[in-house]
């Protein structure tokens, strides 16, 4: 179940909740009971992991300049 992020404005504390795709948007009380509260954006990591970064300036494939098959 995914975890949304929400802060309260009465308060200023974040928190977060489980629940359900379709009641993200549903209002949240903040723990102290507050209910003006909003919903924060978060930057959610989707996928892979990422490649690791090469050192120095020598060679490596791929590509199209790298692979030698440019002029």
């Amino acid at each position: 179940m995914p975890r949304y992020e929400y802060r309260c404005r009465t308060c200023g504390d974040t928190f977060e909740l489980s629940r359900p795709m379709a009641e993200s948007s549903a209002p949240a009380a903040c723990p102290a009971g507050h209910d003006d509260t909003v919903k924060l954006l978060s930057a959610v990591a989707v996928g892979g992991s990422a490649a690791p970064a090469q050192s120095g300036g020598g060679g490596g494939g791929g590509g199209c300049c790298g692979g030698g098959c440019c002029g």
